[in-house]
């Protein structure tokens, strides 16, 4: 198999300045499919921040910020790998929402009174800023910070980001996965393709109760994006399942697996707990058999 090198993230650090973007670095190699991955010389994803109240994305945590069970955490490996997939991405301020069953009020520290969302309101001195960045072409062009949708109770929140991953790939943007929210609102899952369309990294939510303030938070996770190639939900892939429609079909290869992944370990008394974490830490920190060919070459 060859080896195809690209780039995979590390922390993201503060911008120094408000021109600058946020870095992302750390190059390794990996074997996989050439169809999934190709070779990069930039990022694999790279966010720029316009809001500079906003705080910089974070790698998602395994243990989802403390909250996760301890035996989930020590012996759960597909829940923390789910936690930890992706970056955490946050409200650029503490705001309140209150939907009275029609429409939407909106609220920050510092603001005078609720306000009424209709249909779309700008994060406050924003439109000013951007304009003294902006080419003179794109003045007056500032996204919305909220924005009230046709549905009922339903809105568009900008983070004050915008991304951009390398070709062929796409971000998932949705719900911290098991983190627990706070509560009054759920949130749309979308992929955007945003190696091709650049710009506003927001969310739609959807408020699930009214006549009381919902509040986000700007020091708590929002939304979690996570890098997809591709070809991972293309129609070509996803129509290649297959179905067993009952037992008889299984083969004797099914069954054998069967039984070793639950069976005989079931057996045996003297059995630690999270064998299949500590099997699959294992195996993440095994170094690939292939770099060290590709580095002999």
């Amino acid at each position: 198999m060859q080896d195809f090198a690209f780039v995979l993230p590390s922390k993201v650090a503060e911008a120094q300045s408000p021109g600058d973007i946020l870095p992302l670095a750390l190059t390794t190699t990996f074997p996989w499919r050439p169809a999934f991955v190709m070779k990069y010389s930039k990022p694999l994803l790279q966010f720029s921040r316009l809001i500079q109240q906003t705080r910089a994305p974070q790698r998602a945590d395994r243990a989802a910020a403390g909250t996760l069970p301890t035996r989930a955490y020590r012996y759960c490996d597909a829940v923390t790998a789910a936690a930890g997939f992706g970056w955490w991405i946050f409200p650029p301020i503490d705001l309140q929402l209150i939907w009275d069953g029609n429409d939407i009020f909106w609220h920050f520290d510092g603001a005078a009174d609720w306000m009424p969302l209709s249909p779309s309101a700008q994060f406050p001195d924003f439109s000013n800023a951007f304009d003294k960045e902006a080419p003179p072409a794109l003045q007056g062009c500032a996204p919305p910070f909220l924005t009230a949708l046709p549905e009922p109770g339903v809105l568009q929140i900008w983070t004050g980001l915008m991304a951009r991953t390398a070709e062929d790939w796409s971000l998932l943007i949705r719900a911290p996965a098991n983190l627990p929210t706070p509560g009054g609102y759920s949130l749309y899952e979308g992929i955007v393709e945003t190696d091709r369309w650049f710009g506003p990294l927001f969310t739609n939510l959807r408020l699930t109760r009214t006549q009381q303030p919902i509040r986000l938070r700007a020091d708590f996770p929002l939304l979690q994006v996570q890098p997809l190639p591709r070809e991972a939900y293309a129609e070509q892939t996803l129509g290649s399942a297959t179905i067993k429609p009952n037992m008889a079909a299984m083969s004797d290869e099914d069954w054998d697996a069967y039984q070793r992944t639950i069976v005989v370990p079931n057996l045996d008394p003297e059995r630690e707990f999270g064998a299949y974490a500590v099997a699959t830490r294992r195996r993440r920190r095994t170094p690939c058999p292939y770099s060290k060919v590709a580095a002999d070459r």
